[in-house]
């Protein structure tokens, strides 16, 4: 099984988040027209892929590994890896992942 199969420990977000941060994450905080915050989105772009980590509630985040090719990180047609869920499950599994591609 490879480290993108198996399965990590969860950790909290504030501390996945602050990992994510330290390995080079940018973020942005997308907001609607009365400024309320839509998510909290997370870039990192290295070697020949982007991660990206959107949070949409402590219980839906998306983290999503593609080719550096890709146009639209949002929603991008192909991805090498992909999950979605519970938050801390997430960002644990994200970290996780080698940056080797």
């Amino acid at each position: 099984m490879s480290s993108a199969e198996a399965v990590a420990p969860a950790i909290d977000i504030e501390t996945g988040l602050q990992e994510l941060v330290a390995r080079g994450y940018q973020f942005v905080h997308p907001a609607d027209e009365h400024g309320e915050v839509l998510a909290v989105v997370g870039v990192r772009v290295h070697d020949d892929v982007v991660d990206v980590v959107r949070l949409n509630a402590e219980d839906d985040v998306v983290a999503t590994r593609m080719p550096g090719t890709e146009e639209n990180i949002l929603e991008p047609e192909r991805w090498l890896w992909r999950r979605r869920g519970e938050g801390a499950q997430v960002l644990a599994e994200i970290l996780s992942l080698s940056d080797a591609c």
